[in-house]
């Protein structure tokens, strides 16, 4: 089974849109969703288009703010500031990386943890791994997504992360503890890696690396849910993207697993969508329907 980011991402930004009709019609209320771009990251162009595009057509205000990439901290800082203040704005994303005159914590951290739409602010990361109300990152959200639609309920199966990044890894592992599996988060200095990521019968591959998780590291039958996005050069000197997993050889044994591109990528996006929605719900005391089914 290949799992369809894309036909799920388009599910749950169609209940996006309605969600933000029903708050329009009923409250008043038009989320505005804020992305700042610090530079001109030939991805993280496309990326931030993709999130204005995304956002109008769910129906939402849509703010832009880009920088020159030599902008200093505090200009960074006070435009954040100004953020936090509008009325209008209900989820602030600082796209990443930054420069490297910015510190990216302090500017995560100057967000208003409301409008924190990343989930990355330390008081969502802190509610999140101690199990409470939080806006949750939208990679990791969407890696149990997927995963919950390949095999349903998750109780019990053994869940191994490669990866242990505080944007994925770590949240990630808190989500799935959620949903009652034995988590383990896996590494560069684990110990025999290949029979770790064996036992999984979820596996999560987020590691930045392309192509290293072949199909022989697969439990016969596991969920494989790729998580990386890397560039290599293909035939003809073309580029081409691949994931962390080895596609040709996991699909072989993998009982279901995400390709790349089409998997996870398009959940990141949708659920950045659903979490201003969730936002701006708790910012007026409305309940928030549940969008991360």
């Amino acid at each position: 089974m290949i799992i369809d980011g894309k036909a799920v991402a388009a599910d749950i930004r169609g209940r996006v849109g309605e969600a933000v009709t029903a708050l329009r019609a009923e409250h008043d209320l038009q989320p505005g969703l804020a992305v700042v771009l610090v530079g001109a990251d030939p991805a993280s162009e496309v990326y931030v288009r993709n999130k204005g595009k995304q956002t109008v057509e769910a129906g939402m205000q849509s703010f832009e703010h880009r920088l020159d990439v030599d902008t200093d901290e505090s200009t960074l800082l006070a435009l954040v500031e100004k953020l936090n203040a509008d009325p209008a704005i209900h989820g602030i994303l600082v796209q990443l990386p930054l420069p490297d005159q910015i510190d990216e914590d302090k500017v995560i951290n100057a967000i208003n943890p409301d409008k924190d739409v990343d989930g990355f602010h330390i008081l969502n990361a802190g509610r999140l791994a101690t199990g409470q109300q939080s806006l949750v990152p939208c990679t990791p959200a969407g890696c149990v997504i997927l995963a919950r639609r390949a095999l349903g309920d998750l109780s019990g199966l053994d869940a191994v992360i490669v990866g242990r990044s505080n944007i994925v890894g770590k949240p990630l592992a808190q989500l799935l503890l959620k949903e009652n599996c034995t988590v383990t988060i896996a590494h560069s200095r684990t110990r025999n890696l290949e029979d770790v990521c064996r036992r999984a019968d979820i596996l999560v591959a987020a590691v930045g690396r392309p192509n290293m998780i072949l199909g022989d590291w697969v439990k016969p039958g596991a969920c494989v849910i790729d998580v990386g996005i890397n560039r290599i050069e293909g035939e003809n000197g073309k580029t081409r993207l691949v994931g962390d997993v080895d596609f040709a050889s996991a699909e072989k044994v993998a009982g279901s697993i995400t390709p790349v591109p089409g998997g996870v990528g398009p959940m990141t996006i949708a659920l950045l969508l659903a979490n201003t929605v969730v936002a701006a719900c708790a910012i007026n005391n409305i309940e928030a329907p549940d969008l991360f089914k």
